[in-house]
């Protein structure tokens, strides 16, 4: 046995971010369900402001780098969002009810002071509380998975040290072959008790440019990825087709391929 087969792919991280263009929060385990995202994932997001001649839109990484400055928590049962900057507690609501709400919007008015998009306002846009016109500007309900034998191989064309952070994906994996996610487009992945059906290629945008310890624009990702491997993409999207417990750990394969044929082992 080579040692590339002697590799075990497992699930190194899982990431889920609460808030459109926050920073991660970091878990130990998830239960995922058909048919759906990472739980509480992406479930919040900054609006633009109705300002005149604002086109509609989210705060996002790619054009609001000062989003990385902070850190997020969030407790779904509570229901309990504390965000923190530079290591200090800034604000702590409820984001589901009018209060919590305006708390938040009075934090992120004062962070976004000036902001040609006008003041934020913070909504739901994932969960029965969503409103149809927000939801339909949320992300679609799929997993992003991501190599970090890819991100090292990139890390070797741009010669520097490349955070996996920026790639923002909620399972992170590893024991693979460098790019070895692409050859699994239409097949599904077993992941602790999940199976996810890989449906698409990543491309990377403006976002990963920003670092999330720093919040500064200080590469250019899509760039080198073009110039270095021919195309812009980086991990993978997944539908869950079977929902069950996924934990850091677990190992990772190929679902119905014999032994012989399996990319990984």
């Amino acid at each position: 046995m080579n040692e590339r087969n002697a590799m075990t792919a497992r699930v190194e991280q899982i990431h889920r971010f609460p808030v459109k263009g926050l920073n991660a929060e970091s878990l130990e385990s998830v239960v995922l369900t058909a048919g759906a995202g990472l739980p509480e994932d992406r479930r919040f997001a900054l609006a633009y402001g109705l300002t005149t001649g604002a086109k509609r839109g989210f705060f996002q990484l790619t054009t609001e780098e000062k989003l990385a400055q902070l850190r997020v928590a969030y407790d779904a049962a509570a229901p309990l969002l504390t965000i923190h900057r530079q290591g200090r507690q800034v604000v702590s609501a409820n984001p589901c009810d009018q209060t919590g709400r305006m708390l938040l919007n009075q934090f992120f008015a004062g962070f976004f002071a000036g902001s040609p998009r006008g003041a934020p306002s913070f909504q739901q846009v994932r969960g029965p509380a969503a409103s149809s016109e927000s939801s339909a500007e949320a992300l679609p309900e799929a997993v992003s998975i991501i190599n970090l034998a890819s991100v090292r191989d990139f890390e070797r064309v741009a010669r520097t040290a490349v955070d996996p952070r920026r790639f923002r994906g909620n399972i992170l994996i590893d024991g693979l072959a460098a790019w070895e996610e692409f050859s699994w487009l239409g097949r599904e992945l077993v992941a602790g008790e999940a199976r996810l059906k890989v449906t698409e290629r990543t491309e990377r945008c403006a976002a990963t440019n920003v670092n999330p310890e720093t919040a500064e624009r200080d590469m250019n990702i899509p760039l080198t990825l073009r110039k270095g491997f021919g195309h812009m993409d980086l991990g993978v999207y997944a539908e869950v087709t079977l929902g069950g417990s996924v934990k850091c750990g677990d190992g990772l394969a190929l679902a119905g391929a014999a032994a012989a044929d399996l990319p990984f082992s």
